[in-house]
């Protein structure tokens, strides 16, 4: 996932429980109802946003290994051409 679709996705859900939350609050329920149902809403967006920033860490760090690797690679290759030419 790209880190522009991940900031997207983390708005989206921003947005889905901000507005959770203006439906409860305009739903016809007594306040004490109410406020736990906020404070559900919000704890369940807490997770979802914890849950997909740690998914965001681990694949930034398998694509900085990857990376790592190829440019491992690369520097092999360059020496064993350097090393051909030298003779």
């Amino acid at each position: 996932m790209r880190e522009e679709d991940s900031g997207k996705l983390a708005w989206f859900f921003a947005g889905a429980a901000i507005g959770a939350a203006i439906a409860l609050l305009y739903a016809p329920a007594p306040g004490r109802d109410t406020r736990r149902k906020i404070g559900q809403t919000a704890s369940k967006g807490k997770e979802r946003l914890a849950e997909k920033s740690r998914d965001l860490v681990e694949k930034g760090k398998e694509l900085y290994e990857r990376g790592r690797q190829m440019a491992e690679d690369a520097s092999e290759v360059i020496e064993s051409g350097r090393k051909l030419v030298k003779g």
